[in-house]
């Protein structure tokens, strides 16, 4: 392997090529190979991954996106190609970067020997693509964080990409949420049905029971309960899911029992529920707002009643809340993940009692796996559908968030609660847990 010491001869005094300035940065330690329209390479020639660095405005974007935003943006504007992978699964090379590549800083001489190689003009933020939602401080003009309005835009950026899409990706259950893997064997399909399952046993409902699933996407929790007796009431901030998910709903003969609503959960007046679902809903709430949040949903229980709330976790409860860099930008605008120890302690704290949780980590990574394989299945019609920056976009953040579950960096948990009467009862729950695992 050619090292950076055995190329520095090759440039002048102070002046570096794109692939010795990579070298520098990484320490002499690139785990694939590298290549830039300045004519220089870098990394071992014989690596089964390479980066293309194809024009100087993907130097301006690595230079001046802060964490794994750079990289995004110079990928999705076609300025980077990553070789050796299918753009619908990256997850490989993502893995090879994650596993080896970590950047050091230089001695500040050195550093100033490097921006005089690359340019100040390579150094000027400049607009990013397109598919960018603004940066959290510009996104005041449709409300505070949170607001209806705002968490409308957000859920609309997301999920309103194009229901042939996710049919593509989610495949047929049409479910974009962890799934359970009864074994290492199963489908995609038979996990997603396996976490329905799951839910529905853990609220231990029965036919005539009523059901609230908040944050219902294309209303698979609301079908399913309803195929089994339930009156099952959905409600999501998407207009495409909320229109998919009637029309299912009419197609399987459901209607008598099962309704999907397009709007905020917060503007259901029923109460009265016998048990409530959040499946995927939190990450978008806000941490701040769980105090509410759990309160609202309590309400709508009838005392006894059962709340599973279903999301993904932060491993530990310090971290600032807010997500940063690629997935803030192109994926989940103003999302926000805590441990589960604050997720409990909010509940607890509004009156609900805590009976189970679980962790799920290792099947979300499996999903995304599957996921990712669904994508690159049906790679050019996705293209054609919703562009190829776009499906490039879904390929990273998937592949990406597959490598976060597996290295424990995010998590999902499960955690099941009651809301007590007055008396602090909670009907005849029995003494240990009552579903299959």
């Amino acid at each position: 392997m050619t090292t950076f010491k055995d190329r520095e001869t090759d440039a002048p005094a102070g002046k570096f090529t794109l692939a010795q300035v990579l070298e520098i940065l990484a320490g002499g330690r690139l785990p694939v190979s590298f290549t830039a329209y300045d004519g220089s390479t870098a990394g071992p020639p014989d690596a089964p991954f390479r980066l293309d660095l194809l024009a100087p405005r993907g130097t301006t974007y690595l230079a001046t996106g802060r964490g794994d935003l750079g990289l995004a943006r110079a990928y999705i504007a076609g300025d980077l190609a990553l070789n050796g992978v299918h753009p619908g699964d990256p997850y490989e090379l993502l893995k090879a970067l994650a596993d080896s590549l970590e950047f050091t800083r230089p001695p500040a001489r050195m550093m100033v020997d490097i921006i005089r190689s690359i340019g100040v003009r390579q150094l000027r933020p400049i607009s990013p693509p397109p598919e960018e939602a603004q940066a959290r401080w510009r996104r005041v003009a449709s409300g505070l964080r949170h607001s209806k309005t705002r968490d409308a835009d957000a859920i609309h950026h997301h999920y309103d990409v194009s229901n042939r899409f996710y049919e593509w990706v989610l495949g047929p259950s049409m479910t974009y949420t962890c799934a359970c893997y009864p074994d290492s064997d199963a489908s995609l399909d038979e996990a997603q049905e396996n976490k329905y399952r799951l839910v529905f046993e853990k609220l231990r409902l029965n036919p005539g029971d009523m059901l609230l699933d908040v944050g219902c996407g294309w209303g698979g929790m609301v079908r399913y309960a309803a195929r089994r007796g339930i009156r099952a009431t959905g409600v999501t901030l998407s207009r495409e899911q909320g229109a998919w998910a009637q029309r299912a709903i009419v197609d399987e003969g459901l209607s008598d029992l099962a309704d999907v609503r397009f709007g905020d959960y917060r503007d259901i007046t029923e109460s009265g529920f016998d048990a409530v679902s959040s499946i995927g809903l939190l990450e978008h709430i806000g941490v701040h707002n769980y105090s509410s949040y759990f309160g609202f949903l309590q309400a709508r229980l009838r005392p006894g009643g059962l709340l599973l709330n279903h999301c993904i976790t932060r491993p530990e409860n310090r971290t600032e809340p807010a997500t940063r860099g690629f997935i803030d930008r192109y994926v989940f605008p103003d999302g926000e993940l805590t441990g589960s120890g604050r997720i409990i302690s909010e509940a607890q704290d509004v009156g609900l009692e805590v009976l189970h949780e679980e962790n799920l980590r290792q099947h979300y990574a499996l999903t995304l796996r599957d996921w990712c394989a669904n994508l690159v299945e049906h790679w050019d019609e996705a293209v054609e559908e919703v562009g190829l920056p776009t499906a490039k976009v879904w390929g990273l953040y998937m592949a990406g968030s597959r490598l976060g579950f597996e290295s424990n960096g995010i998590q999902l948990h499960q955690v099941l609660m009651t809301r007590p009467d007055e008396l602090g009862r909670v009907g005849e729950l029995p003494l240990r847990p009552w579903w299959t695992p």
